[in-house]
């Protein structure tokens, strides 16, 4: 299991979050990082890895627990 989270003052809208993970994440009005769900599968959790490790701003933090 893995535990998203996210900082908004960080981000800056560039949406590689929602590119590299839909099912995870998504932006809202104006460009920021939502969280949809923390994904329960393992292709999930990866996506979700993969967008905190591509984040230009560095606003994605992924923890496994």
């Amino acid at each position: 299991m893995v535990h998203i989270s996210v900082d908004t003052e960080r981000c800056v809208g560039a949406g590689q979050c929602v590119l590299s993970a839909p099912d995870v994440f998504d932006q809202d009005d104006s460009g920021i990082v939502l969280v949809l769900e923390e994904p329960a599968d393992e292709p999930g959790r990866e996506a979700a890895r993969q967008a905190g490790l591509i984040c230009p701003s560095q606003a994605i933090t992924v923890k496994e627990s």
